[in-house]
């Protein structure tokens, strides 16, 4: 059998030390990083907001590139070290928070060939979700587990329940046509039919386009009331799995596995419950 025993601290206390720093939660000097990377998040995403401001973009444009690249080249750094102190760098590069963690970086390198696209370093933002972990909201991250079960036990009723929406948002948008079309300019066609629908049935109400009939507005009255049922089914249909599955009472905590970064695990758990590496 292959052994999947994480090497001890003794063998790399370099990288072991860089693992606990970056990415554990548990220890002050890992809390005190995720909270400075944090901050740097933060202000990489105010440089890109206040650069799209014409006005703050002509003044500063000079201060928003160096800020820009000094932001860049910071996470560069800390993406390059993840990867060192991982005892498998292709599985955390391939992970969720590795490819956001590259998607981080990637856009600024890109605008020196594509112009325009460090706009794209926005997806920063997802970084933030490291802040269930940093400060070790663990029921928060159990409340997700019972409402990622919920939505996978209702898929097939919520794919039901969609289909006969789209069939109900097809008959009644051609039958708006047939109502309104002759007579109110726009209900052009059936695809403007079925928009004012879809705005209709799910109570969004844009005001766009207004039917003038009398058997128009009738029917388009009888939506609005349908679209109250409609939003209320699905959020039944999640809520009675989540009551109805028996979820695991088990704490879970934010330490990440040295071997393949997920966490998620038990509290009382000494080994990975997703690659069998010691924690």
């Amino acid at each position: 059998m292959k052994d999947t025993t994480v090497p001890k601290s003794s063998d790399q206390p370099l990288k072991n030390k860089l693992h606990e720093i970056i990415f554990e939660a548990n220890t002050r000097a890992g809390k005190n990083f995720d909270i400075a990377l944090l901050i740097l998040i933060f202000l990489s995403l105010l440089v890109v907001v206040l650069e799209s401001v014409p006005s703050l973009q002509r003044k500063y444009a000079d201060t928003f590139w160096v800020l820009e690249w000094v932001f860049t080249l910071l996470f560069s750094i800390e993406y390059l070290l993840r990867l060192y102190c991982v005892h498998k760098p292709t599985k955390y590069a391939l992970s969720f928070y590795g490819i956001i963690d590259l998607m981080a970086i990637l856009p600024t390198y890109l605008s020196l060939f594509v112009s325009g696209s460090h706009y794209l370093v926005v997806v920063r933002g997802l970084r933030l979700m490291r802040i269930f972990r940093i400060f070790k909201l663990g029921h928060f991250m159990k409340e997700a587990a019972i409402i990622q079960k919920a939505l996978l036990a209702s898929r097939a009723k919520i794919t039901v329940f969609l289909s006969l929406v789209i069939l109900l948002v097809i008959v009644i948008g051609s039958v708006m046509y047939l109502v309104e079309g002759g007579q109110n300019p726009r209900f052009s066609s059936i695809p403007i039919s079925l928009y004012w629908t879809i705005v209709t049935l799910t109570t969004v109400g844009y005001g766009d386009i207004t039917p003038v009939t009398a058997l128009g507005q009738f029917l388009s009255a009888v939506v609005m009331i349908l679209g109250y049922g409609i939003i209320a089914v699905p959020t039944g249909i999640v809520s009675a799995e989540m009551i109805r599955e028996d979820f695991s009472e088990k704490k879970v905590n934010s330490i990440s596995c040295p071997a393949c970064s997920k966490e998620g695990h038990d509290d009382d758990a000494l080994y990975c419950k997703y690659c069998g590496a010691a924690l």
